[in-house]
């Protein structure tokens, strides 16, 4: 029997682990960003899932699922998210790190 995630994805796929530190967690045009950046990439080809989290000192981490390696360079080079990218750089993030892995295999457990 082939396991699922959460996000009711069956491996194989990609995650593209994004980390980041944030130099300031008020700034709206950083939320409003972020928001449409997760609503944009739900509208692209491959386009799997997405589950975030961030902690109270800025500190967070975005794993983002996708079909193929395709997929991923074509949303790294997606206009908007070029956009993003080097706004992260130049005024939101202390500091970043991008990890792309393929998830060969998933497992877990949910109390019912």
């Amino acid at each position: 029997m082939m396991h699922t995630n959460t996000l009711g994805i069956q491996p194989p796929y990609y995650a593209v682990i994004f980390s980041s530190r944030l130099n300031s967690e008020n700034d709206p045009d950083y939320q409003l960003t972020a928001r449409h950046m997760e609503e944009l990439a739900s509208q692209q080809p491959g386009y799997l899932g997405v589950e975030s989290v961030r902690d109270d000192e800025g500190k967070g981490i975005t794993v983002s699922y996708w079909k193929d390696l395709q997929a991923i360079k074509r949303w790294k080079q997606q206009v908007d998210h070029l956009s993003a990218q080097a706004s992260g750089k130049s005024k939101w993030y202390r500091s970043y790190n991008v990890k792309i892995s393929l998830v060969e295999k998933s497992y877990g457990f949910e109390h019912i």
